[in-house]
């Protein structure tokens, strides 16, 4: 019997090395080196060993060195007087400034949305007076330093010592002592709630403008209205893009609220501020306020951790 195998493996005439009688999955095969070498590749990547960094491991030590000095200062510095601390955490003056300045941030930051979205709706309309008055609200109060504005309207009353109530241009119906109306905490809210407001407009207006074009178009020609279809289409849809930096406006407008004790507010940072001009126990009682904004941004951190999980979740869905 007369073999038709080669020496170099063909079976057939025409088949040597250059493989003009094989396969095309065998010549893809001997191409890239076939089945056997993917998988002593695989092999070689399973039991492939990371490159060491040590600068990595330098840094991290140094942290940890760092965040343990921090700790045994805390610690072992009787200057902190955690005594002092704990004592004036709870106290009467502290709670009420507390409660004035979750309000402040309450009051604050829905009064901001609200405006806010209104100058992101007219930011994004066809005419171009809303538009450019939109623009120049947003250009004003992000440009001005709040702290500049909480002492504008603290001291309003230097520029307009009496308020009107009547006909533009015309006669007043009556008429207020600017300085009975606003007083240290109206001042507050008013320039909280206006510089929140040009913040938060173009936090909206960036979401709003995250939805597609199409949702709208598909809503008119559904016979929707222009506020039906902001409502139910575009706001909910705009919600995943606002949250996240609308959550971290809240964070910093809790700890911003701290800036209307320098016009005599009585937030939580005002009320430690009497109680070491009493004691002088500075430090501690920069503690004790310190330490309610750190429980209470976390509790914000929690809060918008949550809340953005579930938009997501909805989108997805």
């Amino acid at each position: 019997m007369v073999s038709l195998r080669t020496e170099h493996g063909g079976t057939g005439p025409g088949s040597g090395t250059g493989g003009e009688g094989r396969t095309p999955r065998a010549r893809k095969a001997a191409r890239t080196g076939g089945p056997g070498r993917k998988t002593a590749d695989e092999a070689d990547a399973a039991f492939a060993r990371p490159r060491p960094r040590p600068l990595r491991w330098v840094a991290a030590a140094a942290g940890l060195v760092l965040l343990a000095m921090a700790l045994n200062a805390l610690v072992t510095n009787d200057a902190f007087r955690w005594d002092v601390v704990t004592k004036y955490v709870t106290a009467d003056t502290v709670l009420a400034g507390l409660v004035t300045t979750l309000w402040l941030t309450a009051v604050a930051f829905a009064g901001g949305f609200v405006l806010g979205t209104a100058l992101a709706v007219m930011r994004l309309s066809r005419n171009p007076v809303l538009v450019t008055l939109s623009f120049g609200y947003t250009w004003l109060f992000r440009s001005v330093p709040m702290l500049v504005q909480l002492l504008f309207w603290y001291n309003i009353s230097l520029l307009y010592p009496e308020l009107s109530l009547g006909i533009p241009f015309g006669p007043a119906f009556a008429e207020f002592s600017t300085e009975r109306m606003i007083s240290s905490l109206t001042a507050a809210v008013i320039g909280l709630v206006l510089h929140e407001a040009g913040q938060l407009a173009e936090i909206v207006r960036a979401g709003i403008l995250s939805v597609s074009r199409d949702q709208t178009e598909a809503a008119e020609a559904l016979g929707l209205g222009g506020w039906r279809t902001f409502r139910r289409i575009v706001l909910p849809q705009a919600m995943p893009a606002i949250l996240p930096p609308a959550g971290s406006q809240v964070i910093g407008l809790l700890k911003g609220t701290s800036i209307v004790s320098v016009i005599a507010v009585q937030d939580l940072l005002y009320a430690t501020q009497l109680i070491y001009n009493r004691n002088y126990l500075v430090i501690p009682l920069l503690l004790v306020a310190t330490l309610w904004y750190l429980l209470l941004t976390t509790l914000l951190s929690v809060v918008q951790h949550f809340v953005e999980r579930r938009y997501a979740t909805e989108d997805r869905g």
